[in-house]
């Protein structure tokens, strides 16, 4: 992408994820799994696959689809989703989404109201961090398989100074300005990364998750801390 005076620092952000940044000619995951796993190796049952399906919860099916898909005892039915890159987030006919949690919403009881204009990395540290990605779910009580209740685990993997702080980052650099990056924004981005640990419970009555408040299982982890 190359740089536009006449469009800001965060849409310029934007606009690069709709930039792939691979090299086209790298293979795909799906490339690699099928050459690894191709059909013969699957019908002779390879340690690798044997260990991909001895994790699944009940004896899993092999089936054909061209790529040789696991089946784990379950299926889904909906209907395919066109692809985009928009401000929407896009679900299939019949489904929808909710907003559990965001970037500044409270973990820790206590925690500050969130106001990014006046954030720092100790408010922070009581706030939901930046960026999920690992996301995993452990049931409440303990030991147990129950699927309404439990603590769910989040990964907080990166942060994007561009949006976090208007006008920072490498795209104010990109356009011959300071960064402006000072030692406590630095910090504030160093609480955002790390892990939440979050109590959740689904509602009976309407089946929505809600977060339990003031639960001694919240947890916050950041690079700034641990």
């Amino acid at each position: 992408m190359t740089y536009d005076p006449h469009i800001s620092a965060s849409a310029q952000y934007e606009e690069s994820e709709n930039t792939p940044v691979n090299p086209t000619d790298s293979p795909t995951i799906g490339d690699i799994i099928n050459k690894r796993f191709n059909r013969r190796n699957v019908l002779r049952g390879t340690p690798g696959v044997t260990a991909m399906t001895s994790l699944a919860a009940s004896p899993p099916a092999l089936v054909s689809n061209g790529n040789e898909a696991f089946a784990h005892g379950f299926s889904v039915s909906f209907s395919e989703i066109s692809h985009s890159a928009d401000e929407k987030h896009h679900v299939a006919e019949g489904y929808d989404a909710d907003i559990l949690i965001r970037w500044g919403d409270p973990v820790l009881p206590g925690a500050r109201k969130f106001d990014p204009a006046t954030l720092t990395a100790d408010d922070q540290e009581g706030l939901f961090g930046y960026n999920n990605d690992f996301v995993g779910f452990v049931s409440l009580p303990f030991g147990s398989s129950n699927p309404n209740h439990g603590l769910l685990c989040v990964n907080h993997e990166y942060t994007d100074e561009e949006l976090m702080f208007p006008g920072l980052g490498k795209y104010a650099k990109n356009m011959l300005r300071d960064t402006k990056v000072t030692k406590p924004i630095t910090e504030i981005e160093m609480a955002a990364h790390g892990g939440s640990i979050i109590e959740i419970k689904r509602d009976s009555a309407n089946s929505k998750w809600q977060i339990v408040d003031n639960s001694r299982y919240a947890r916050r982890i950041s690079a700034r801390q641990t």
